[in-house]
């Protein structure tokens, strides 16, 4: 009997043990994921990109905006201010986004979240990250092309480079005024 109360005992502290480790592991963890989860590319698109942070930049750039993009499964990219001109180069140049993406807020102001590369040429990388494939026929109108998401000033749960992001959203988009 006094067997089975020591195995018992140190079954119990085992349990406790592994308890404490676990409890030490994942706060260590959560400490440290943001410094894991900063992204070098997400970084110089920042850096490169931030006089973005003022819509009015990107319209005096040559961009202009089509309506807020949603998911159909939920979450958005935003409103795309796009610059015509850097669609048609081709050229990938990570200061000169061909799309920089808003969020519509409720107080009717624009919030930079993201920027867009596209290119008709590829396979296509920016500092070593794959551009995505579209095919023709798609949803946008467009001829087969390649483009790559930087969610650089809002994290994206399914990923820096993902299309949709579930923490934007259109909700507030502002009707055209007639």
């Amino acid at each position: 009997m006094k067997m089975i109360s020591n195995f018992h005992n140190k079954l119990v502290m085992a349990g406790a043990m592994l308890a404490v480790c676990t409890t030490f592991a994942q706060a260590h963890q959560e400490a440290a994921a943001p410094v894991a989860g900063l992204n070098p590319l997400a970084d110089k698109v920042r850096a490169a990109n931030s006089r973005f942070l003022d819509v009015k930049a990107a319209t005096s750039e040559g961009y202009a905006p089509i309506p807020c993009a949603s998911g159909i499964t939920g979450g958005a990219m935003g409103i795309h201010y796009v610059n015509g001109g850097y669609l048609k180069d081709d050229k990938i140049d990570i200061a000169r986004p061909e799309a920089v993406m808003y969020e519509p807020m409720a107080d009717g102001r624009l919030q930079l979240v993201a920027v867009e590369y596209i290119t008709s040429k590829g396979p296509a990388s920016l500092d070593g990250q794959l551009f995505n494939f579209n095919s023709a026929p798609n949803r946008y109108g467009l001829g087969e092309f390649y483009e790559l998401h930087v969610w650089a000033w809002r994290g994206n749960p399914t990923g820096t480079f993902a299309d949709m992001n579930p923490k934007v959203s259109c909700e507030h988009t502002m009707a055209p005024s007639q």
